[in-house]
C-alpha cells in the first residue's frame, strides 16, 4: 500500500472541482442502471463514454485524458520614525529593525493561518476523494452486474455500459494512486 499523494503537481485530482467529472460519470452510471432504455446518445457525457470505448481499458490512459496597502491617516513622519526606532531598540537595532519587529507577528500569524487553511483544504480534498472512490467502486460493481444481466441487450446498450465501466475503472485507478491505496 502506498502513501497519500501530498504534492498537488503529482495528483490526478488536484481540487474539489476536478472530482466533479468523476461524480458526473457516477451520476450517469446511476441513471443507466435505473433506465434500461438509456444509451450513449441519451447521456450528457456521451462523447466521453464513446471515447472511452475507443481508447479501451488496456491503454492505461488516465481519467482526465478520457474525460476530459494604504496609509495611516494622522500619524506624522516623526511619530512613525520614533515608533519604529523604539520597536527596533528591543532587538538592538534602529528604525529598520523596528519594521521587522512590528511586522513579525503579522507575518507569523499570516503564515500560520495560511498553513492551517491549506491543511484543512487538503484534508477535505482527501475526504472527498475517499468518498468518491468508494462510490465509484460501488457503481462500477453495479455496472458490471448490469452488463452480465443484460448480456442479450442491443449493441448500443452494451457499448454504453461498457464505456461507463471503462470511465469508472480509469477514475478508480487514478483515485487509488492519489489515495495511496
Amino acid at each position: 500500500m502506498g502513501e497519500y499523494v501530498k504534492s498537488k503537481k503529482n495528483m490526478n485530482f488536484q481540487s474539489q472541482d476536478s472530482l466533479k467529472t468523476v461524480q458526473n460519470v457516477i451520476s450517469d452510471a446511476d441513471e443507466a442502471l435505473k433506465e434500461k432504455t438509456r444509451r450513449i446518445k441519451d447521456s450528457p457525457i456521451g462523447e466521453a463514454v464513446a471515447g472511452a470505448i475507443g481508447v479501451s481499458t488496456g491503454a492505461g490512459v488516465g481519467f482526465a485524458s478520457l474525460y476530459l496597502g494604504g496609509s495611516v491617516v494622522g500619524l506624522s513622519a516623526a511619530g512613525i520614525t520614533s515608533g519604529l526606532a523604539a520597536a527596533g531598540s528591543l532587538i538592538g537595532g534602529g528604525m529598520v529593525a523596528g519594521i521587522a519587529v512590528l511586522a513579525a507577528p503579522a507575518v507569523i500569524l499570516g503564515g500560520a493561518s495560511m498553513g492551517m487553511a491549506s491543511h484543512f483544504k487538503n484534508k477535505k480534498l482527501r475526504e472527498a476523494k475517499e468518498l468518491i472512490y468508494k462510490n465509484a467502486i460501488a457503481k462500477q460493481s453495479a455496472i458490471l452486474r448490469a452488463l452480465d444481466a443484460e448480456k442479450n441487450a442491443d449493441k448500443d446498450r452494451i457499448d454504453y455500459l461498457t464505456g461507463l465501466n471503462i470511465l469508472l475503472q480509469s477514475a478508480i485507478k487514478d483515485l487509488k494512486q492519489d489515495l495511496g491505496v
